[in-house]
C-alpha cells in the first residue's frame, strides 16, 4: 500500500483513453487537464473505498462487497450510478460464468 494517498496514480494512458472515449472526435485535453482528471479518480476511488469499508465494518465484516459500494454511492450522492452498476455486475458475473463453462469443456 502507498505510504500516502498522493503517491497513488492511475496509469496515464489509461486516464487518456477513457477521456478520449468520453470525448467527441476533434476535442484536444491538455496534458494538465489529463492530469487533474486522474487524481480526481484517484481521489473519488479512494473515497468510495473507504464508505464502503464503513458499511462493512457495520456489518462486522472485513471483506468489502459489491452492494458496501452501492450503498456507499448513495451516502455519496451518486446514487443515480448504482443502477448501470448493478447491470454492469450482472453482466461481469454472466461473463465470468460463461468463461467458466468454456473452460470445463
Amino acid at each position: 500500500m502507498a505510504e500516502k494517498p498522493e503517491d497513488l496514480t492511475l496509469p496515464a494512458s489509461v486516464v487518456t483513453r477513457i477521456i478520449k472515449d468520453s470525448l467527441p472526435d476533434g476535442v484536444n485535453v491538455s496534458k494538465e487537464a489529463r492530469t487533474a482528471i486522474g487524481k480526481a479518480a484517484c481521489i473519488f476511488v479512494l473515497y468510495t473505498t473507504a464508505c464502503s469499508n464503513n458499511f462493512a465494518i457495520k456489518a462486522k465484516r472485513k471483506t468489502l462487497a459489491a452492494g458496501d459500494v452501492f450503498n456507499a454511492l448513495g451516502d455519496m450522492d451518486f446514487e443515480q450510478l448504482v443502477p448501470d452498476l448493478k447491470k454492469f455486475l450482472e453482466a461481469y458475473k454472466e461473463e465470468q460464468k460463461g468463461k467458466k463453462r468454456s473452460c470445463s469443456f
